[in-house]
């Protein structure tokens, strides 16, 4: 029986599969089967696998270089009893574990969630008898029951349907119910075409149907895409690994300074204890205290900026992962289209209309040659055409809070709307034209037949809508725009239909006829001579919204794929319509649309080039859409993935950033994304990308303004202990320099609103570093300056006579004097703070205040000079740390007008070459 479980049944003949499954298709298991079966399958339920425990989780936010030089930096301060100090740096990296645990909790939920969308009631027949159970009790072989509005509790091997439709959406991405049969297929049919079977999580719209339990739990197709989110690697983002890498290489340096100074000192003769906390003092004052926090603040200020912009984040290193996004792989129900069909064309005496609008909302109007003034109503055969489709019609539109919906189907919803758009009224039409007979749609006829009452003279009338062969074969007239009818001249209609089904469109005829006025029911043989009204062609359209986003994503080099379960065409038409690159007409290559059947015998080396060129991916499974990010990624990609669906849980988990629909999105999709969006618009994650990138432009700005500080700081030293001369700052100031500085001055840059050009720069090199030669040589000049500014004051005021308490406290003010003028550079990396606008930043006035009242305080208040070894200073050292703080002003303002001129200058020299 174990060896079965794993068969494609879709292959099978449905009496074969009861056989081989050893069930009954009447009366189902029996008890003692049932019992037998449960013991050895288990329960019916996905499993949750479980990851570390609670503890564990939260040890591992320990787990990064940065933090073991904070820790290190806590335990040689806590040597030196300076506790306070110890205190506070190992505050900064607890709260920065509490953080990373709580973000690492939530997004420990997306298994759960699957299997909570499994757990129903289901109807099955055991022992003969029909009776209800938990879905959870089921096994291989129970024969269960389907009807309209079930969700299908198990793989299901289809044994009889009558006009079953089930919506797949959520595991295939079919933007419309799929239309079940119990037939054979072949062995190379895809799952989204397997219309013999029914699988677990999906919904029935429409019929009925029963069938046999082929897989539970963990066999289904959901159960499979379960395993494939716990299989998917969770990446490191690019900030992480930067900052870790960045990390690293600190450690070393600050290692291997410390071990200079201990040996040059040695070497000159000086105590070995004194070198050795020259060393300590060296290793603190490089150590950047303020950076953990400053990542956590910048990454928060981030996601408060991206809610305001329905944009949620789950995840904190997702804000920055969206900036450095390179291609954004976006499923295509439900996020680039409404998830809602319409009609957007409509053919009928020759005449072709196109109707404005999307989804199931009942505004827009209907235009004749680009008139939107015409009176379609006028042209007898749109007026019965939209008639027929609002007539032979059983479901309805209602307005909610959060629109219009469909009760019902959404092919039959997209027909309501377009006569709506067009005047008709639904209600009105029911009072004029009562219905007094159906004929359901049912598969073997591909057509719906209603008759009608007209009040007003008692006649009737038959309306058909169906399939454009079947109707076709029924219909030798067809009505003209003043209700004369002529012979219909089939070439041309389906000369139509081959083109409307060329933009993607599905197309349905409407035809009619008048009947006795005696008739009060019809039957398939009054479905006969029939005259033919016209065509509508509907698809579910592109969001208006996201060909704008698109185009704005391709701008900033931003690459856009769809990667869809639904058919080749339809996804082709909305890649067109978007204007996805790669998939217009005329581009230099026809449209590149490649299918799961087509990639199915492609090796993982020869996806990774056919994933870099192919912008349109359609009939996807869960796998491809697997592969393909995983293929885009090992082609040095940062991937963005979107989607809404079950079937795309687990590319969401791969991707570098997962991004999910808020709306209709499933938990699943939810719980395995780094980020959700609330208005389930594609438009939000540009608006997304443009705040990550700021997020990265902030954090680069506070490692370029906070590494001089530790970098000259750490010069000082060494250049005492050459020297020879008594160190010009102590340990304890130099943590005062570093976190006061840090959290006053440098924390305002998260503040900075983003520059103009942020969203017409090219996406960064994912492999490229935080810093590049520019702006470490930009570090290393303002790191000299300090040293110049900090050791020279110190000279001077000892040459003048003071102390050395006295001489201190102008170094650590010529420190943070340097840092404040400094900041003001750092507002932008490139431009003044005069083209940013002085007063555009307010925060950086707050801090600047205060940090200002606290070195008053750390100058001249007493219990601050018995803390920190300082002592009240006069003006004629004030005006030479001012000085030297304008003068750092003036040299970074200087290299970058330098730097823009050689730019503009290498820019106008390629042009004209």
């Amino acid at each position: 029986m174990e060896t079965l479980i794993e068969r494609l049944w879709h292959q099978t003949a449905a009496d074969e599969v009861v056989q081989l499954l050893k069930s009954d298709a009447n009366s189902g298991l029996d008890r003692f089967e049932v019992e037998a079966r449960q013991r050895h399958f288990g329960v019916n339920a996905i499993p949750v696998r479980r990851g570390p425990g609670p503890l564990v989780r939260f040890l591992m936010q320990f787990h990064q270089p940065l933090l073991y030089i904070l820790l290190t930096a806590a335990a040689i301060t806590a040597f030196l009893d300076e506790w306070v100090d110890a205190s506070v740096i190992f505050g900064v990296v607890l709260v920065n574990a509490v953080i990373g645990y709580l973000q690492e909790t939530k997004a420990a939920k997306a298994l759960e969630a699957l299997a909570k969308t499994t757990l129903t009631e289901a109807r099955v027949v055991r022992s003969g008898e029909t009776r209800n159970v938990p879905s959870t009790e089921l096994v291989p072989g129970d024969v269960v029951l389907l009807q309209s509005g079930d969700k299908v509790p198990a793989d299901l091997r289809l044994l009889r349907s009558r006009d079953l439709q089930v919506d797949e959406s959520a595991l295939t991405g079919e933007s419309v119910p799929v239309e079940k049969k119990a037939i054979e297929l072949r062995l190379e049919t895809p799952l989204a075409e397997r219309r013999n079977m029914a699988y677990a999580s999906t919904l029935v719209t429409y019929g009925q149907g029963r069938g046999v339990v082929v897989a539970t739990a963990a066999k289904t197709e959901v159960g499979r895409i379960s395993e494939l989110i716990s299989l998917a690697d969770v990446l490191e983002t690019p900030l992480t690994r930067k900052i870790a890498k960045f990390s690293r290489v600190l450690l070393v340096v600050i290692l291997l300074l410390a071990a200079v100074t201990f040996a040059v000192g040695v070497w000159r003769g000086q105590a070995k204890f004194e070198m050795f906390m020259a060393a300590v003092a060296l290793a603190v004052g490089a150590i950047p205290e303020g950076l953990p926090a400053a990542v956590t603040i910048t990454l928060a200020i981030g996601v408060a900026r991206m809610a305001r912009r329905r944009a949620i984040i789950r995840k904190l290193p997702a804000v920055e992962t969206l900036g450095g996004t390179t291609v954004v792989c976006s499923d295509k129900t439900g996020t680039l289209t409404v998830n809602q069909m319409t009609v957007l064309e409509i053919w009928a005496a020759g005449q072709r209309l196109t109707a404005s609008g999307s989804g199931y909302e009942p505004s827009g109007n209907i235009q004749v040659c680009g008139d939107d003034q015409a009176d379609v109503l006028s042209n007898a055969a749109v007026r019965h055409c939209l008639q027929a489709g609002l007539m032979c019609n059983d479901s309805q539109l209602v307005s909610t809070e959060s629109g219009w919906k469909v009760q019902g189907d959404p092919t039959e919803g997209a027909l309501i709307a377009v006569a709506g758009k067009a005047g008709l009224d639904a209600k009105q039409l029911d009072r004029k034209l009562p219905r007094l007979d159906t004929i359901p749609f049912e598969s073997q006829h591909q057509y719906m037949a209603t008759l009608h009452e007209n009040g007003a003279n008692h006649t009737r009338h038959l309306y058909v809508k169906g399939a454009v062969e079947v109707l076709l074969s029924k219909c030798p007239l067809a009505m003209m725009t003043a209700g004369e009818t002529c012979p219909l001249d089939v070439a041309v209609v389906h000369q139509q239909v081959e083109a409307m089904a060329a933009e993607g469109l599905r197309v349905l005829a409407f035809a009619g006829k008048p009947l006795p006025p005696a008739t009060h029911d019809i039957s398939h043989g009054d479905v006969g001579d029939l005259v033919f009204y016209g065509l509508q062609g509907m698809i579910d359209p592109p969001r208006p919204e996201a060909v704008a986003a698109i185009k704005a994503c391709q701008t900033a080099g931003i690459r856009v794929k769809m990667i869809t379960g639904d058919h080749a065409k339809t996804a082709q038409a909305i890649a067109q319509q978007l204007g996805l690159d790669g998939t217009r007409p005329s581009d230099a290559h026809d449209p590149i649309v490649k299918t799961a059947h087509d990639l199915a015998g492609t090796s993982d080396q020869q996806l990774i080039e056919v994933a870099d060129q192919v912008a349109v991916f359609a009939r996807a499974t869960p796998e491809l859409k697997l592969r393909l990010v995983r293929a885009l990624q090992a082609n040095g990609h940062i991937v963005a993935m979107t989607g809404d669906g079950v079937n795309d849980a687990p590319a969401l988990k791969q991707a570098d950033i997962g991004v999910a629909m808020g709306i209709g999105g499933t938990e699943v999709a939810k719980e395995a994304a780094d980020m959700v969006l609330t208005d389930d618009n594609f438009a939000s994650i540009e608006a997304a990308v443009e705040e990550g990138r700021g997020v990265f432009d902030n954090l680069t700005k506070f490692i370029v303004w906070t590494l001089p500080t530790n970098m000259g700081e750490g010069f000082v030293i060494l250049a005492a202990i050459f020297v020879g001369v008594a160190l010009p700052i102590l340990p304890v100031q130099i943590l005062w320099i570093n976190m006061t500085t840090a959290v006053l001055l440098g924390l305002m840059l998260a503040f900075e609103p983003k520059e103009d050009d942020i969203m017409t720069r090219p996406p960064r090199d994912p492999h490229a570093p935080i810093l590049t030669g520019e702006l470490i040589g930009r570090i290393v000049l303002v790191s000299l300056v300090m040293l110049v500014g900090a050791f020279g004051s110190f000279e001077w005021a000892i040459g003048r006579g003071y102390s050395e308490v006295v001489a201190r406290t102008v170094s650590v003010n010529v420190f943070v004097m340097v840092e404040l003028f400094y900041l003001f550079n750092c507002r932008s990396l490139t431009k003044s703070m005069f083209e940013l606008g002085i007063l555009s930043n307010r925060w950086i006035g707050l801090g600047v205040a205060a940090m200002l009242g606290l070195q008053m305080a750390f100058t001249y208040a007493p219990i601050m000079n018995r803390i920190f070894h300082s002592a009240p200073i006069g003006w004629d050292a004030w005006w030479r740390i001012l000085l030297t703080g304008l003068a750092t002003y003036m040299i970074v303002g200087f290299e970058k007008w330098v730097r823009r001129k050689r730019r503009s200058g290498t820019r106008v020299a390629s042009d004209s070459a």
